[in-house]
Parts: structure tokens; C-alpha cells; sequence
């Protein structure tokens, strides 16, 4: 594993942590972190197979934070140089001098943090050239326009490479970091018929180049969801069962992890307060938190504070087994972190009486008969403190188990509370595309306001 692309090495990074320390415990702090990173970025885009942007990213950073006591500052700075180090750190001190106590803050407990550093094998450099990156990027816009002749316009098709570099430090005695990776290759298009008009996408992510989908299955995707939408009419308001496809489906497990995450429960802003050991989703959902699954998109072997990450079943037959908790947060709560600061691992959304009770795509639509297929959710309409959930949608019309017309200009509605625990079934279409791998869900029953 190489780190010469870097300016600096892993250990002159680690160097650099201690080095922070000892000038925030020579400033009289009783304790102190930093984070330090390095990341390297190489984006191009075309559109209509031209050139459209080619941007290059090189950026490097060192956060700190203070302690003095119960008082706590911070501050951050992007030169690495020993005197901007040394200014970090007595600006950070300056801070924490004027800032009111607080009895919960402070570094993560030192019995906590991770002492055992696996390779997760997190980082592969894609070392392609400008020239090599946008042929990529020609050949799956190409792909994508070549779906339909009614495809007559593009957004663009675009590809993404990225490696970094970070270390942590604190004065517990912590100091780690790894390199890591991460790429993509995406595409939107736009088709034209009866003088209506429609935009789709699709997008592969991965630690690895080789991991992701071909440049030309990225653009058929996107070409082919494009064009499915032409034709959309809207519906009447009705209650009917909802399928969320893959992509969206994600976004539902998010407003679950959001209400049990340790901020939204120390300030009482979550529809799940109180909710340990209760059931907060149908009783056929288990969700484990993986966060060692080897070339993970959420992979790391301890969280923000250094802590020691572990797999666990965040979710039992719905059933909650434990928060999503901070250092910080967990004080508030009179409980401890679960190393979840900077949020949640690789969580994996299966059937929780197993896979093969994941059907597929067409028969989870057959299972629902008549109802609403969501492909695009619009705005933010979720309230986390009632739960109440209501945003525009597009998608399409279902009968009889089979597509039977696309639609847009229509909301759906519901309860998360409810729509949580409403879910009737778990497809086996599962997406890589994030932290939260989930296939499509099936809500057993959502209001769809139309005409």
C-alpha cells in the first residue's frame, strides 16, 4: 500500500498529531484532539460527448479541540506549517478560556478507544489520466443517448476518483489513521416526446475501480429510467400500499437511524424518544451495523473519538436494540458511546427470517398489487419530532402487480412512525451505494394525494 501521492506521510501525519498535543498540553489544556487530513480529487464531466469540466482538488486540514477543565474551544486551519500549528492551538485555547462550562464534553473514555487496527483494505487509487477519465465519462453518456432515439439532451456524464489520508490523535493516548478511497461514475440524460420532457440518472460508488459497474451499464441504467418516464400523467388522491425502489428505500432505514442518533434524542427532537428495546419497525426488519466489512463504503475500525468500533444488531425482529451514540451524546443520555461518533457503519436491512424471504423486484411489485412505485422523492418533509412525513413524488402507477403508467406532480403521506412499521416486505435488489444497504420496501398503506 502506497501513500506517495500524498504530500505527507502516514506517520509524518501521526508526527504532526503528537506534535499538536504536546503544544495544547504546553498551553495548559487538560486534554486535547486533533484530526489532520489530506485528500486528492480528480473530477470530469461531458456533455453531448464535449469536454464540460475538469477539476482537480488537492486539500489538507488540522481541526483541534481544547479542553480546559469543562470548557472546551476549537479551532481549525488548511497550513500544516509548525507556527500555523502552533496559532491553531492557541486559538482553540483562547476560545475554550471564554466558553461556559459544560460537564459533558471531553475526550472519549481511554478504556474505549480501538486498540487493534485491522486492514480493511479501504484504499485503491485509481491512477487514471484526464484523457482516460473523460473516455470513460464519453463512453457512458454515449451509452446512455444511444437507449432511445427520444433521448435528445444531457446533464452530463461525469467521473470521480479520490483517495485520503487522516489521522487522529488525543491525549488519551490515541493516535491512528489509514488512507482511503473512493470513486464514481455517473449519468444524467433527458428525453423528449409529445412535448413533454423527463431527466433520470444513475451513479456507481466503490472503494475500488474494479468494484464499480461498467461506464456503459451506468449509462443504459440512466438512459433506461429516463425514458420509462415519459408519458406521466397523476393520479387520484388515494390510500394504496407505497414501493420504495432501492435508491429512495434508503432514505426511509435513514429516518429511523436519525430518531434513535444520540443529538436528536438529548434535545428531544425524535418520534423514537424513549424507545430501547421497543419495536420502532416491523417486526420482519433486522439491521446489523457492520462497520468491518472489508472495502466497506462506511468501513473504519474506530469512529470520530478514536473509539473502538464493533458489530452489533442495531435492530432485532424490529425490536431496537441500541442508540447511535457520541462521547458527548451519551453523557447527555447517562449512557455509554457505541462509537458512533461521525455516525452510523456499514448497517445491512435484511428479512429478519432470512434472505430467501427477500423476493425480488417483480414480485414485490406483484405482492403489492395496486399501488404507487416511488422512483424520485422531492423536498424535505419529514418531521422528526411528530414523525409526520409528506413529500412530492414521481414514479409509477402499479396494477395487478404490473407497471402500468408513469406519474408525477403527486405527494405522498403518512407517519414514519407508522410507515416504519407498516413495512410488509424487503426486496433482494440490494444497492451498494452508502452506509445503509437495503433493497426496495414495501409500506403496506400511504396516503397519495393527486388530482
Amino acid at each position: 500500500m502506497s501513500e506517495s501521492r500524498f504530500s505527507y506521510s502516514l506517520e509524518q501525519l501521526q508526527e504532526m498529531g503528537a506534535r499538536v498535543l504536546q503544544l495544547a498540553r504546553a498551553a495548559g489544556a487538560s486534554a486535547a484532539e486533533t484530526d489532520i487530513s489530506l485528500g486528492i480529487g480528480q473530477n470530469v464531466s461531458v456533455r453531448m460527448g464535449e469536454t464540460e469540466t475538469i477539476e482537480y482538488n488537492r486539500d489538507k486540514g488540522v481541526s483541534v479541540t481544547v479542553y480546559f477543565g469543562q470548557q472546551r474551544g476549537h479551532a481549525s486551519t488548511s497550513d500544516l506549517s509548525e507556527q500555523a500549528l502552533a496559532d491553531t492551538v492557541a486559538a482553540a485555547c483562547n476560545i475554550a478560556r471564554y466558553t461556559a462550562q459544560d460537564p459533558f464534553c471531553g475526550l472519549a473514555d481511554a478504556d474505549l478507544l480501538a486498540t487493534e487496527f485491522p486492514d480493511l483494505d479501504l484504499y485503491h487509487p485509481w491512477t487514471i489520466d484526464v484523457e482516460q477519465a473523460l473516455e470513460i465519462a464519453r463512453r457512458c453518456e454515449s451509452a446512455a443517448r444511444e437507449v432511445d432515439p427520444r433521448i435528445t439532451n444531457s446533464e452530463g456524464a461525469g467521473v470521480s476518483t479520490y483517495e485520503g489520508l487522516s489521522v487522529y490523535a488525543n491525549s488519551n493516548g490515541f493516535c491512528a489513521g489509514y488512507p482511503s478511497s473512493r470513486h464514481s461514475i455517473s449519468a444524467s440524460v433527458i428525453a423528449e416526446s409529445d412535448g413533454g420532457m423527463q431527466r433520470d440518472y444513475w451513479y456507481s460508488t466503490a472503494r475500488a475501480a474494479e468494484d464499480l459497474d461498467t461506464a456503459e451499464h451506468v449509462g443504459r441504467l440512466a438512459g433506461e429510467r429516463t425514458v420509462r418516464r415519459l408519458g406521466c400523467r397523476r393520479v387520484k388522491t388515494v390510500q394504496v400500499p407505497v414501493l420504495f425502489e432501492a435508491p429512495l428505500a434508503s432514505g426511509l432505514i435513514s429516518s429511523l437511524i436519525n430518531a434513535v442518533s444520540g443529538g436528536s434524542l438529548y434535545r428531544k427532537s425524535s418520534f423514537l424518544l424513549d424507545s430501547l428495546g421497543t419495536q420502532v419497525i416491523s417486526p420482519i426488519v433486522d439491521i446489523e451495523e457492520q462497520p468491518h466489512l472489508r472495502r466497506g463504503l462506511a468501513s473504519s475500525a474506530f469512529d470520530n473519538e478514536g473509539v473502538a468500533t464493533k458489530p452489533r444488531m442495531l435492530v432485532q425482529q424490529g425490536i431496537l436494540q441500541g442508540y447511535l451514540l457520541s462521547s458527548y451524546s451519551a453523557r447527555k443520555l447517562g449512557m455509554q458511546t457505541t462509537g458512533n461518533a461521525g455516525g452510523n457503519h456499514n448497517l445491512l436491512v435484511r428479512h429478519a427470517l432470512g434472505q430467501q424471504h427477500q423476493p425480488g423486484f417483480e414480485q414485490m411489485l406483484k405482492e403489492m398489487g395496486t399501488g404507487l412505485l416511488v422512483t424520485e422523492l422531492l423536498g424535505h418533509g419529514l418531521n422528526m419530532v411528530t414523525g409526520d412525513y409528506s413529500r412530492g413524488a414521481a414514479g409509477f402507477w402499479v396494477e395487478s402487480g404490473v407497471i402500468a403508467y408513469p406519474v408525477e406532480e403527486i405527494t405522498i403521506a403518512g407517519n414514519m412512525k407508522e410507515m416504519l412499521n407498516g413495512i410488509v416486505a424487503l426486496g433482494n435488489d440490494v444497492l451498494v451505494q452508502g452506509s445503509r444497504q437495503v433493497g426496495s420496501i414495501l409500506v403496506e398503506r400511504m396516503t397519495v394525494a393527486g388530482e
